[in-house]
């Protein structure tokens, strides 16, 4: 690399859009079995609930890697992280491809999600780089990469698990790791670490930030239910589409991504308006956004049109939510953007992997009508967070 990149002092656009791209390939590796649960469910022999556990499991996955990995940034060269983490994902998307029965498919996922927090490395760059004026901006275009790969996945997985099988995205998916590794490599600059110490003691750090500062786990537990709830949805909508009246296939359940992606591409127009609007008002928007969304898509659970309206107005809500708290929480402590990251990102995918496991169990004892009013119910404890808070 022929260029630095300094604290405040900006991050060029190539670098920035690149990283953005390199995001929404890298968490694609989580949400690529949406789509699929159904078809994964009959080769495999398992019931719904059991091929379920797949999504979870990758979810706590993540929330393991956040909590472990991320801190690591703060440590060592993140280059050399990267590099790591990409090697292991061509791994297991590999292993997930020829497995011969469920279990392998949950130890493999696991791996999958731990090493797919790479945009939670690139999230903190933006925001310990860029200039002060456009930290919110910055960060949501990375954002706005990281949920269009979100959305993109359930898009490509399900047409190519409809025409070639779902095995063979994953051996797409893992050419594409390999692929990452050699951009990260040549476009992203040397960065020093900026804590001073043992893994132990930074680990120790963690926690002391946690505990010492309320704010972070307010908004930090907030975004994680309203995600919990965003998750409700994706976790049972091949189930609900491949039945009556709609007999879907995974092609039309992966195309229905593309009205999420609506909503992701404005991220980066919800992070101009943090400073303006308020981490608060932008709660209360993006909470009235996501019930708004589940009471369409229960009253017009029987048509299309209800989940394509409903998937563009949660997407937005849930854009709302994210980056409004996530920028908060990167503001609370600048010095330890990695470590503060972590609290967010690990408590918000523990909020996915339970709304994704309470939508397995609503969707077994109630169908649609139980997967919504979950849903409803984890935006619902978000806002009384914020009704209840300072923050």
């Amino acid at each position: 690399m022929n260029y630095s990149l300094k604290e405040n002092q900006g991050i060029p656009a190539s670098l920035l859009w690149t990283l953005s791209v390199i995001a929404a390939l890298s968490v694609a590796n989580l949400y690529y079995n949406q789509p699929l649960l159904n078809q994964i469910s009959k080769d495999l022999a398992v019931s719904e609930f059991t091929a379920n556990l797949i999504p979870m499991t990758t979810q706590l996955g993540y929330a393991m890697g956040l909590l472990f990995i991320i801190p690591l940034g703060d440590l060592y060269e993140r280059r050399t992280i990267i590099t790591v983490n990409f090697l292991l994902l061509a791994f297991s998307m590999c292993a997930i491809a020829i497995s011969p029965d469920i279990h392998y498919v949950l130890a493999a996922s696991v791996i999958t999600g731990i090493c797919s927090v790479m945009p939670q490395i690139f999230i903190p760059i933006a925001s310990q780089f860029s200039h002060p004026d456009h930290k919110a901006r910055n960060v949501g275009i990375l954002v706005s990469g990281l949920l269009t790969g979100i959305l993109g996945s359930r898009v490509i997985s399900g047409i190519v698990g409809e025409y070639w099988g779902w095995r063979t995205m994953y051996y797409i998916a893992s050419a594409l790791m390999i692929c990452c590794l050699f951009i990260v490599r040549k476009t992203l600059p040397e960065m020093p670490s900026n804590f001073k110490g043992t893994y132990k003691g930074l680990m120790s750090s963690l926690l002391k930030l946690f505990a010492s500062l309320p704010a972070i786990r307010i908004v930090s537990i907030r975004a994680a239910l309203c995600f919990g709830s965003f998750l409700t949805l994706w976790a049972c909508l091949a189930f609900k589409l491949s039945g009556a009246p709609f007999y879907a296939g995974n092609n039309i359940i992966g195309l229905l991504g593309l009205c999420g992606i609506a909503g992701a591409l404005t991220a980066s127009f919800v992070g101009s308006y943090v400073r303006k609007c308020g981490v608060r008002n932008l709660n209360y928007i993006g909470d009235a956004l996501m019930i708004l969304a589940w009471i369409i898509m229960l009253v017009l659970q029987d048509y299309y049109i209800g989940f394509i309206i409903g998937i563009i107005i949660i997407d937005i809500g849930m854009q709302c939510i994210q980056i409004s708290n996530q920028t908060c929480a990167l503001s609370l402590a600048p010095q330890a953007a990695n470590r503060a990251n972590t609290i967010f990102m690990t408590t918000y995918f523990i909020g996915g992997s339970i709304g994704t496991f309470l939508a397995g169990s609503s969707w077994h004892l109630m169908n649609w009508n139980g997967v919504v009013f979950t849903g409803i119910g984890l935006v619902i404890c978000s806002l009384c967070i914020t009704l209840f808070s300072k923050h």
